[in-house]
């Protein structure tokens, strides 16, 4: 990882820490990844981060080009927390499937579909894995048959 992204991290990271809230920029094709200390979750576009949500979060992954920016009135403020609840309901329904391999099938899915093949081939198998509560040897083994078929 370079310095920079480095630096990008350990300045979300001091937001977070310090109960700030950011919104991800809506507009643009991007995200956040917030490892918490048993799983991970994702705010997409619009959603809100920081705050009272993110006290506990450990360490992040920017998604795309990230692009964060600060509410400027209480509606920007409203909507982002909606937007933020509408990404933790999808994960929930994801994860709600009691077969593994599917819940890994679908969430390597919607980060195809959200932002490109190459995008979700960057992420780690285990950042997969603590979105939707998988061993990362499920996600690598569904990665493996996904790439024979598209073959």
């Amino acid at each position: 990882m370079n310095s920079q992204k480095q630096e990008q991290i350990k300045d979300i990271l001091n937001h977070l820490h310090n109960k700030e809230l950011l919104v991800i920029n809506p507009r643009r094709k991007n995200g956040l990844i917030l490892y918490k200390p048993y799983h991970a979750e994702f705010a997409g576009p619009g959603a809100a981060i920081g705050a009272n949500f993110d006290h506990d979060v450990i360490d992040v992954l920017p998604v795309g080009k990230l692009s964060l920016m600060t509410p400027r009135i209480p509606q920007e403020r409203i909507n982002s927390y909606l937007i933020r609840r509408q990404w933790v309901k999808l994960a929930k329904q994801i994860s709600d499937n009691t077969i593994a391999q599917q819940r890994a099938q679908v969430i390597l899915n919607q980060f195809e579909n959200w932002f490109d093949l190459e995008t979700a081939s960057l992420l780690p198998d285990e950042t997969f894995a603590l979105l939707v509560g998988v061993l990362p040897q499920t996600m690598r083994k569904v990665r493996t048959q996904s790439e024979l078929f598209s073959q």
